[in-house]
C-alpha cells in the first residue's frame, strides 16, 4: 500500500493495516531506518493499558498452582 507524506511529515496508516495490526489511538510507532537500504522498519507500540492487559495472568504458565495475589497479601499482613 502506498501513502503520501504531508507537508508536516504526517502519514496516514491505511485502514486495512490498522485493522490487521490492531492499531488504535494512543498507540505509538517506532520508526527505524534499515542500514544500507532506502527502507524503514516500523514497529507498533501499544499504549500502557494494552500492554498491561497482555501481561494479565502471564505468570500462570510458570506456576499455575500458585496464587501470587494471595501470597502477596499474606506477606503484607505478616509485615504489619
Amino acid at each position: 500500500m502506498i501513502t503520501t507524506i504531508t507537508r508536516k511529515n504526517m502519514v496516514t496508516i491505511p485502514a486495512e493495516i490498522g485493522r490487521r495490526l490492531g492499531i488504535k489511538p494512543g498507540y505509538r510507532l517506532d520508526w527505524q531506518p534499515v542500514e544500507g537500504k532506502e527502507e524503514i522498519l516500523v514497529r507498533v507500540i501499544p499504549d500502557r493499558s494494552e500492554l498491561a492487559r497482555r501481561l494479565l495472568g502471564a505468570g500462570r504458565q510458570f506456576a499455575p498452582e500458585r496464587d501470587a495475589v494471595a501470597e502477596l497479601i499474606q506477606e503484607r499482613a505478616a509485615e504489619d
